[in-house]
């Protein structure tokens, strides 16, 4: 198997449109004058030191996307961030007991209880203050499963890794034709100090995250041979202090955080960077705010009490793009109900459910739904906590019903529509040189950069697994390919 190595890991197009992920007609992949690249070329190119942690399956050519495509990939971007938008404002008013309606005194207490459960006080008090009031991550990454009927949209990553690996992957692949991804991201994180000329920017990767620390040294190296300030650094090598965060007694002006919220146990510096940011005298992007990372933000907007809301904060567009490609999100609450009660989810045999637990006896296709912690939690990144129903024994199923129920919240666990995704094939590289179609399944990753409450799509990454594979993450079986898009 030839393999390559990697650290582990504003046009507006007509949103309606079907994605045909057969289609490739109409893709730029003709235009590129740099294709196929040999595998000679590739092994060289991917033998730095930069890609040293586990490998991958290589292909003479980047994944070609129709216009359609790209089209919706542009306004799946606009439509995130109108989602965290009103996502904020639904969170501020539930913790304030204010009404979430124009005309309605509808509160909902219950959206920031879920939330802000299992969480320190500390934490979920600093992201609620007024000094990160309509703070968003700088980098939107959604993570788009292809099937047969267009994209499913299975979580919007806030604090994305693949960064540097996109955008070197780009630069092989499509050479001139590459976006500029570090200048982007660099921009992007700038914005955050509008009134600092050229202001020093720190990229932060915790130990638990130190497989992505080379393609964050290595976006720092590029950035810095353009006369950037940006280095890359360890949590604990920060000093926090009345007038600013510093690094070998260096103020620093922006910090990307490259750790999870819910390591501050392991980064006890989290607590003292707060107080900065609180004190205006650093920014931090992605910001530390707990409710912008948890997968239930997605049985919010399913949830029948918040219809109204979600028809009221997000544009007719943005909305009914969102109900397209956002599977069914329920929030595996174990709260009993009342005995003539029902819950809003799905059935099992045509019939309503009482309890969660009632989805145990369900046949194997009432079990296309997927459990998974929803975050805040060790399992809840990685596809280390998602279990697919429909390929679980029965035993299985109902274990990790009983164990999503007796967990909460801790963590909170989400059920999911499973879509099933499109059987796909590309060619890649056999260990003698030769190519070979490849049956597979597709996840793209598009990587949006925000400035100034703009939306940049800037580059996606093709994530192509083999088509008996379920779960569709970074493997060695698998292939990594930048979009051309």
């Amino acid at each position: 198997m030839a393999s390559s190595r990697l650290p582990s890991s504003k046009k507006q197009g007509d949103s309606n449109r079907r994605l045909k992920p057969f289609d490739f007609e109409s893709t730029r992949l003709s235009a590129l004058s740099t294709l196929p690249l040999s595998l000679p070329v590739l092994r060289s190119a991917l033998e730095r030191p930069l890609f040293a942690e586990k490998s991958w399956r290589l292909s003479p050519k980047p994944w070609p996307l129709p216009e359609s495509t790209v089209e919706e990939l542009h306004s799946i971007g606009q439509a995130c961030l109108a989602f965290h938008q009103a996502l904020e404002r639904l969170y501020l008013k539930s913790r304030t007991g204010t009404r979430i309606l124009r005309n309605g005194d509808l509160t909902t207490p219950w959206v920031s209880e879920y939330l802000d459960a299992g969480k320190p006080q500390w934490l979920v008090e600093h992201g609620a203050v007024k000094a990160v009031k309509g703070s968003f991550p700088s980098v939107l990454r959604p993570d788009l499963i292809v099937t047969a009927n267009g994209f499913a949209l299975t979580e919007m990553d806030s604090v994305p890794g693949g960064i540097g690996l996109t955008a070197f992957l780009e630069k092989l692949y499509l050479d001139e034709d590459s976006h500029d991804i570090p200048e982007s991201f660099m921009e992007s994180l700038s914005s955050l100090c509008p009134d600092t000329d050229n202001p020093s920017v720190l990229l932060v990767v915790s130990e638990e995250s130190a497989d992505y620390r080379p393609e964050m040294e290595w976006l720092a190296e590029v950035l810095s041979e353009r006369g950037h300030k940006v280095k890359v650094a360890r949590p604990n090598q920060l000093k926090p202090g009345p007038e600013g965060v510093f690094l070998d007694g260096e103020k620093q002006d922006v910090i990307y955080r490259f750790w999870e919220l819910f390591d501050h146990a392991e980064i006890p510096v989290m607590r003292e960077i707060c107080e900065a940011v609180e004190r205006g005298v650093v920014a931090v992007s992605s910001p530390m705010r707990t409710f912008q990372e948890e997968k239930l933000s997605l049985g919010l907007f399913w949830h029948h009490r918040l219809e109204d809301y979600w028809c009221e904060n997000l544009s007719k567009a943005d909305l009914k793009l969102l109900r397209k490609i956002i599977p069914h999100t329920w929030i595996l609450d174990p709260a009993d109900l009342p005995p003539g009660a029902v819950l809003n989810g799905p059935e099992v045999g045509g019939k309503r459910l009482n309890s969660w637990r009632d989805l145990a006896p369900a046949t194997k296709k009432e079990r296309e739904l997927v459990i998974k912690a929803s975050g805040f939690h060790e399992t809840a990144w990685g596809a280390r906590s998602v279990v697919i129903g429909s390929d679980e024994s029965s035993e299985n199923w109902t274990a990790a019903i009983d164990h999503a129920l007796d967990a909460f919240p801790n963590p909170i666990q989400v059920l999911q529509e499973y879509r099933k995704p499109a059987r796909l094939s590309h060619e890649v590289y056999e260990e003698s040189g030769e190519t070979l179609p490849m049956e597979g399944r597709l996840r793209l990753s598009p990587y949006y950069f925000v400035k100034e409450g703009q939306v940049q799509l800037t580059g996606a990454l093709a994530t192509f697994c083999p088509a008996d594979k379920k779960i569709i993450h970074g493997m060695k079986d698998g292939v990594l390919l930048p979009c051309v898009i």
